[in-house]
């Protein structure tokens, strides 16, 4: 894996390492450089955009006078870049193919980058992978991204599930393996997508509850990373949840 880079930085006296890879923008505020990471967290330092930009390095743009992004915290670009946290930033409309083509290149280099580090290459080396799973009382799976042209998270493919996965999803495990969730829903909700890009780009943490109109059930779902662009994830029907209280 590569080795992780730090910027240091002051911020409200106090000095601080940021992980590079957890930045998703930096914006100008008058004389002070704002710096936006992953659980919206915002660090103020008196750095210029020149000096942060020389010290972070390559996967950041320049988007208008006064912003940096992170290329990997991009989603989409129309009128505002659209990042995937569901932030909206503007930028110089000139910049517009620039940013295009960054993409681009970009996504062939994660692409790339998803293709080593050990990922199992058969059904049966992922099973081999998750045996100890077949046997949990909860369902959970192994889903690799599939990403478009323009690095958009599209769909995702389930490369492992254990036997609780198959009935909460109501339908066979050799339905579900190796095959893309949108063509076995296709009222696929985009919501899911999201959180599952986000744990797979930037390594989150996540936990979701909400319904799934795939298989009208209520879910709560954590997903984490697994392999180079693949998360996990464990769900619950929440219906059959028992939630007790700590007090007597």
């Amino acid at each position: 894996m590569p080795e992780e880079r730090y910027i240091t930085i002051v911020s409200e006296r106090k000095t601080i390492a940021l992980r590079v890879s957890t930045i998703l923008y930096v914006l100008m505020n008058g004389k002070y450089a704002n710096i936006h990471v992953l659980g919206d967290q915002v660090y103020r330092t008196t750095m210029t955009l020149g000096e942060i930009e020389e010290k972070i390095g390559d996967g950041f743009l320049r988007v208008h006078r006064g912003c940096l992004v992170a290329v990997m915290a991009i989603h989409n670009v129309t009128d505002t870049i659209n990042l995937s946290n569901g932030e909206s930033l503007g930028y110089t409309a000139r910049k517009k193919g620039e940013i295009m083509k960054t993409l681009r290149n970009a996504q062939q280099d994660v692409i790339r980058g998803f293709q080593n580090h050990g990922v199992p290459m058969t059904d049966d080396e992922y099973h081999d992978y998750y045996r100890s799973f077949d046997q949990l009382p909860f369902a959970f799976t192994d889903i690799e991204m599939v990403f478009d042209e323009e690095k958009r998270a599209v769909d995702w493919i389930f490369r492992y599930g254990n036997p609780e996965l198959a009935r909460l999803e109501k339908l066979p495990l050799d339905r579900l393996i190796g095959n893309s969730f949108g063509s076995l829903f296709s009222n696929m909700d985009s919501k899911w997508l999201r959180s599952y890009e986000r744990a797979v780009l930037y390594g989150e943490k996540l936990e979701l509850i909400d319904y799934s109109p795939e298989i009208d059930t209520n879910l709560k779902v954590t997903c984490f990373p697994t392999f180079p662009g693949h998360c996990g994830c464990i769900l619950f029907n929440i219906s059959e949840i028992e939630f007790v209280s700590s007090s007597q």
